[in-house]
C-alpha cells in the first residue's frame, strides 16, 4: 500500500507540473504533505521536512553564492573574450553554436559536478545564444543531455556507489561501459545537430558583421562595450581565481559551499570595492538566486517524506518483487532500462546503496555477474539529471530563464533516446548479457 501511495504521489507530482497546472516550487511542497497525510504520517511531517532540508541545506547554500560568483563574473566581463572568439568561429550559425555548446558541456562535466558544469556553460553561452535569438530551452536541453553521461564517470557519483557497494573497482565496472559512454555522447552530439539544425532553418545563419545581429545600432554597440560594470584590467585576475575555485573543487580542498562563498566574497570585493556597487551587483542577481535556492529547499521537503516515510524503500521492493522469474537471466538489460524511472524517482544514494544490491542478489540467483548488475545500474543517469531531486537543474533552468514542466516535456524524450543508444551499445559489444 505505502509503495502505491508513493507511485501516485510521483503521478500527481509530474502531472501537475508537466500540465502547468501549478508551479514547481509549490507542486514540490504541498503535494507530498498532502500525501504524507493520507498515508497517516501527519504527527511527524513536520520533522520529516526538517529532514530533508537539513540534507539540502549545503547544495542550497554552494548554488546561492555560486549563482553570485559567476554573476559577478558576468558583470565583470571575464567570459567576454571568449564569446567572442566563439562568435568568430561560429560565424552566426545557430547549427555550430548548439554543437559546440554540447562539446563544451561534455568537457566542463568531466568534473562530475552539475553546479559547475552548467554555470559555465550557461555563463559562456547564454549572452550568444541571446545575440543570435536561439532558443534558450536548448541551452537548457544540451549540458543536461551532456551531464547526464558525463556523469557516469567513477568521480561524478553513481558509478563510485555502485562500485562501492558492489565492492568492484573502476577496471571491472566503468572502463567496459566507455563505449557505451562514448555512443551516448555521439547521440548527444547528433541530437544538438538536428536542434541546430531547425533553429538554422528558423533563423538562417546571421552575419555578424552586420549591426542587426545582435539587435543593436552602431551606437549601442559602442556603449556595450564602454559597459561601467566590465573589468578588462582585472580579467586575468577573474580567471585566475575561476580556474583556482575549480581545481579546489575537483580536489575537494574545502566544502563546497564554504568555496562558493570565499570566492563570491574576494571576486566582490576585488571587482567592486565599493559598498554600493556590491549592493547593486547582489541585488542584481538576487531573484534568480531566490528562484533557484527555493526550488531546491522545497525538493528538500519532497525528498524528506519520500525517504523518512519508508514510501521510497517500499517503492523499490515492489518494483523489485514485479520482476517474473522468467526473466531472471535478462536481468541485466532489465535493470538498465528500470535504471530510467528508479534514478529518476530516487536520490542516488538510495538507487544504489539501498536498490542495486537487491537487484545484484536477485541477478546472481539467476547466474548472473553482480559486475553487469553494476554497469547496467549507471545507464539511467541521463534520466537521473532530470530528476526532481537533482538540485543542480534547478540552477540550470533559473539561470537560462525556461519553465520547469517545459524543460522536462522538452528534454526528457532526448533523455531517454540517449540512455537506450547506451544499452543498445553496451548489449552490442559484451558489457551486459542480453
Amino acid at each position: 500500500m505505502l509503495s502505491w501511495l508513493g507511485f501516485l504521489m510521483i503521478a500527481v507530482f509530474m502531472y501537475l507540473i508537466m500540465s502547468k497546472r501549478i508551479s514547481a516550487l509549490v507542486a514540490l511542497i504541498v503535494v507530498p504533505v498532502i500525501f504524507a497525510f493520507i498515508g497517516g504520517f501527519g504527527a511527524g511531517i513536520g520533522d520529516m521536512m526538517l529532514t530533508g532540508i537539513k540534507q539540502i541545506a549545503p547544495t542550497g547554500i554552494m548554488l546561492l553564492f555560486a549563482i553570485l560568483y559567476f554573476g559577478v563574473m558576468m558583470d565583470a566581463g571575464l567570459f567576454e573574450p571568449l564569446i567572442a572568439k566563439i562568435l568568430k568561429i561560429v560565424k552566426g550559425d545557430p547549427l555550430k553554436v548548439i554543437v559546440g555548446t554540447a562539446i563544451l558541456s561534455a568537457l566542463v562535466a568531466l568534473d562530475g559536478d552539475g553546479t559547475t558544469t552548467y554555470m559555465i556553460t550557461v555563463s559562456a553561452m547564454l549572452p550568444l545564444y541571446q545575440r543570435l535569438g536561439i532558443k534558450p530551452m536548448i541551452l537548457a536541453a544540451v549540458p543536461m543531455l551532456s551531464l547526464g553521461v558525463m556523469n557516469m564517470a567513477p568521480w561524478g557519483g553513481p558509478t563510485a556507489r555502485a562500485m562501492s557497494v558492489l565492492n568492484f573497482d573502476a577496471s571491472q565496472l566503468f572502463t567496459p561501459v566507455i563505449p557505451a559512454m562514448i555512443g551516448g555522447m555521439a547521440w548527444v552530439i547528433v541530437v544538438a545537430c538536428i536542434l541546430g539544425k531547425r533553429e538554422r532553418k528558423r533563423l538562417g545563419i546571421i552575419d555578424l558583421s552586420q549591426d542587426h545581429a545582435n539587435g543593436l545600432a552602431a551606437g549601442e554597440m559602442a556603449a556595450a562595450s564602454a559597459d561601467p560594470l566590465k573589468r578588462p584590467r582585472l580579467i586575468w585576475f577573474n580567471l585566475l581565481l575561476t580556474v583556482v575555485l575549480m581545481v579546489c573543487l575537483i580536489m575537494s580542498i574545502l566544502p563546497l559551499p564554504i568555496l562558493f562563498m570565499l570566492a563570491f566574497a574576494i571576486a566582490l570585493l576585488i571587482n567592486y570595492p565599493n559598498m554600493e556597487q556590491q549592493k547593486e551587483r547582489i541585488s542584481a542577481h538576487a531573484g534568480n538566486a531566490l528562484a533557484t535556492v527555493s526550488m531546491v529547499f522545497a525538493a528538500g521537503i519532497f525528498t524528506g517524506i519520500l525517504t523518512e516515510t519508508k514510501m521510497i524503500d517500499a517503492m523499490a521492493s515492489t518494483i523489485v518483487s514485479l520482476i517474473p522469474d522468467a526473466l531472471g537471466s535478462h536481468m541485466p538489460v532489465l535493470v538498465g532500462l528500470t535504471s530510467m524511472p528508479f534514478t529518476y524517482f530516487m536520490s542516488n544514494d538510495a538507487y544504489y546503496f539501498g536498490v542495486v544490491p537487491i537487484l545484484a542478489n536477485a541477478a546472481a540467483s539467476y547466474g548472473v555477474d553482480p559486475v553487469e548488475i553494476g554497469r547496467a545500474s549507471i545507464l539511467g543517469q541521463p534520466l537521473h539529471v532530470l530528476s526532481p531531486l537533482f538540485a543542480a537543474q534547478y540552477l540550470l533552468i533559473g539561470m537560462v530563464g525556461v519553465d520547469y514542466g517545459e524543460a522536462q516535456r522538452f528534454i526528457i524524450k532526448w533523455a531517454f533516446g540517449t540512455s537506450i543508444v547506451m544499452i543498445v551499445i553496451a548489449i552490442l559489444t559484451g558489457v551486459i548479457s542480453l
